[in-house]
């Protein structure tokens, strides 16, 4: 060690590990250092691993003798100059002394380079200078930034995590906005009001029946009230069912740009595509850490308790609450994982008896699941065609009354989302499984009943609408009486089920956690009080928004103005969480990390996005198209105007493009997917196995310290 006090130091030959050194006595480095280096627990494990193999590693390899000790302190310096050369100082594990040292010398190295070298090298230092100072000031053009700082202080990275999940809900909405509307609303705009000398066509259906393609919107006409504006804009009907909002809008084949053809129809069906798979390739961006996290970082129970006792803590905490919240939170851990392990002791012991008891009981509670699920569903079908079937009943004129049938689908959901859970949690006490299963058992029933009641929902418009009894209904292929343009009809329902969930998050904050802030501090009545404040609980939350996110996925295609309403939903939604946390919310007595949390959030959300992918399809490739409105009147499905378009191709081009589709590329094409997943799989192993290596490797390197340490005090004490 450099500097002035190295002369203080004693006289001796150090040895040390990630930068520590351990100074030995001058007698003991007299004595020959290789044999001594030999006893260490490191070298002797490694022999023994060694000779497991059969020594044949061990013949590869050098013996380390003093020789090889020395020849490898030689060639450290040489062979590793390059890659420490073009690394920073600051991200060496060396000393200061040694990083200043390092520094002179690759300032007094650079008038020796030639001018084009010394050039490059000042410049590349000044590009990542600029570049730094540019992603810091970046940084503070980040949404909501100070805002989520400001929650991360006082409550912990568990709740800050749900709130980054929210911006990027709402960063991910807008871009899906901006891509339909610059694909699918613009051009529409822009062609039916001649801007640009611009200008449009329709092609009318062919080999259709002329009362299929009839299709007048009921409109506000004469005088109007001032609640039937108020009905509309919560329904979606009305002056809202003629503007762009809906997919009844979009009756243009051709918009012609000056003299570009623009295909609004192949536009629309390729800006489906496309959101659907930004969404994907955005989730598992994001989520991928999460997975190799969970794939490399598999801790037995012994490290899992060490993390929790010494790297539990999370220091971004400043609020005396929060903190005294965390210390409940880790005992809560360690009493879990107490419990657990009681749990696998009760589980070995049990008896047969027992076992046939326990399983019993689940396969009841499970068959009461499924006739919970069951009466959800059945609910939500018969709410949904009674909407149906009295909603546009004309004689009913009553306000109040028709907005009731209108929402009656979402209000059924919404009843079922908040019933369904609380039931899941009171059965599943009685299953006897370990905490940590039965909050992920709870919450993975809670997801199935909150996306299969959107899936019920949809089964029952689709039951509706393919239901024909009539020849003239089966000539269209959709029951064209009730549902002249029934796109424009899902898209109304998914724009009621997303305004009455904000609706009803608001409502909550408003008229439930307020008034129960007030009571818990006003009111000194042991019931009140032993109700006490409202949780934030972060899967809950989380749930609902990825409900809403969902129908969101799903509206789009019905509706392709949805994401700025989504937008705008989510952007407020932030505040009103941001509120009630502040002032009428405490964190959950059993935070999850952020970590976990994030991953989490991503497979719920990953979930939900699968799920709409199938509704989506169903409506693309298998329903018949509206004869009477949208972009794809003129064909028999949506997916049909994909083969229309490969005509127009030159014969070349569609020669490909049908080989790609052929079972002759698919083939092949599967088997080269497969043998890739396999190389990634067998990668994922070896880095684990790699991760093993080097946890033994710091514990090896412990061991030698101690060993270190037992010598130096036995020479100490030795005459």
């Amino acid at each position: 060690m450099s500097g002035p006090g190295a002369a203080a130091e004693p006289p001796g030959w150090r040895l040390g590990s990630g930068g520590s050194e351990v100074f030995l006595p001058e007698e003991t480095r007299s004595a020959a250092p290789v044999d001594f280096l030999q006893e260490l627990p490191s070298y002797q494990s490694a022999l023994r691993r060694r000779a497991a193999a059969g020594g044949t590693q061990e013949r590869r390899t050098a013996p380390r003798g003093s020789e090889g000790l020395r020849a490898a302190e030689a060639r450290g310096p040489e062979q590793e100059g390059g890659e420490l050369a073009a690394c920073p100082a600051r991200e060496l594990l060396v000393s200061m002394a040694e990083k200043r040292r390092r520094r002179d010398c690759q300032q007094a190295d650079i008038k020796y380079l030639s001018g084009w070298k010394q050039w490059k090298r000042t410049s590349s230092k000044s590009l990542k200078k600029v570049l730094n100072e540019v992603k810091e000031l970046s940084s503070y053009l980040e949404l909501w930034r100070h805002d989520i700082h400001s929650i991360e202080g006082k409550f912990g990275t568990g709740i800050q995590s749900y709130f980054s999940f929210l911006r990027f809900l709402v960063l991910l909405n807008f871009i899906i906005f901006i891509l339909m509307f610059s694909v699918v609303t613009l051009p529409s705009i822009i062609s039916k009001y001649g801007i640009f000398n611009s200008s449009f066509a329709k092609i009318p259906p062919k080999n259709i029946e002329p009362h299929c393609t009839v299709y007048k919107p009921s409109g506000n006409k004469g005088l109007v009230y001032f609640y039937t504006y108020l009905k509309d804009l919560f329904s979606g009907t009305g002056f809202l069912k003629e503007t762009s909002l809906f997919y009844g809008y979009y009756t243009i084949d051709t918009a012609w740009l000056s003299i570009l053809r623009y295909n609004l129809p192949l536009a629309y069906l390729l800006a489906t595509f496309a959101y659907l798979g930004l969404s994907l390739l955005w989730i598992i961006k994001r989520s991928v850490e999460g997975f190799k996290r969970n794939l490399v970082h598999d801790e037995d129970q012994f490290q899992s308790y060490c993390n929790k006792v010494f790297a539990g803590w999370d220091f971004c905490i400043t609020d005396p609450n929060a903190a005294r919240l965390k210390h409940r939170s880790l005992q809560y851990e360690l009493q879990t994982d107490l419990e657990e392990e009681r749990l696998k002791q009760k589980i070995a012991g049990r008896t047969m008896k027992e076992k046939l008891r326990i399983y019993s009981l689940r396969i009841l509670i499970n068959i009461i699941v499924f006739a919970v699920l069951s009466g959800c569903f059945y609910s939500i079908y018969r709410a949904t065609v009674f909407s149906q079937e009295n909603s546009n009943d004309i004689s009913n004129t009553n306000f109040q009354v028709n907005l009731l049938l209108q929402y009656l689908p979402s209000m059924v959901i919404t009843l079922a989302n908040f019933i369904a859970p609380q039931i899941f949690s009171f059965l599943i006490r009685f299953e006897d499984y370990s905490p940590a299963f039965e909050i992920r058992l709870t919450l993975m029933r809670c997801v199935f009943v909150r996306l299969a009641n959107i899936g019920v929902l949809l089964f029952s418009l689709w039951s509706q609408i393919s239901y024909c009894a009539t020849d003239e209904c089966k000539a269209c292929g959709y029951n064209y009486e009730l549902y002249p343009c029934w796109e424009s009809a899902v898209g109304q329902e998914m724009y009621k089920l997303m305004i009455f969930d904000f609706i009803i998050i608001l409502a909550v904050t408003l008229f439930v956690d307020f008034p129960r802030k007030f009571l818990v501090t006003h009111c000194s009545c042991k019931p009140v009080q032993w109700c006490g404040l409202q949780e934030f609980g972060i899967p809950d939350n989380v749930l609902e928004i990825v409900y809403g996110q969902t129908i969101c996925w799903i509206g789009t295609f019905f509706s392709p103005l949805l994401p700025a309403i989504a937008t705008i939903k989510y952007f407020i939604i932030f505040y009103i969480k941001k509120i009630s946390l502040m002032h009428t919310c405490k964190p959950a007595a059993r935070p999850i990390r952020a970590s976990s949390s994030n991953f989490f959030f991503l497979v719920v959300l990953l979930i939900g996005l699968v799920l709409a992918f199938i509704p989506l399809g169903i409506s693309i490739a298998h329903i018949p198209s509206s004869k009477a409105c949208g972009p794809f009147r003129s064909f028999n499905t949506s997916w049909a105007v994909v083969p229309d378009t490969i005509l127009g191709f030159p014969t070349g081009l569609q020669q490909v493009l049908h080989g790609i589709a052929s079972e002759a590329f698919a083939v092949p094409f599967f088997m080269v997917t497969c043998l890739i997943m396999f190389y990634f799989i067998a990668l994922a192993g070896a880095h684990k196995r790699v991760v093993e290596q080097l946890r033994e490797q710091l514990v090896m390197e412990s061991r030698d310290k101690q060993f270190l340490i037992r010598k130096i005090t036995e020479a100490q004490r030795s005459p």
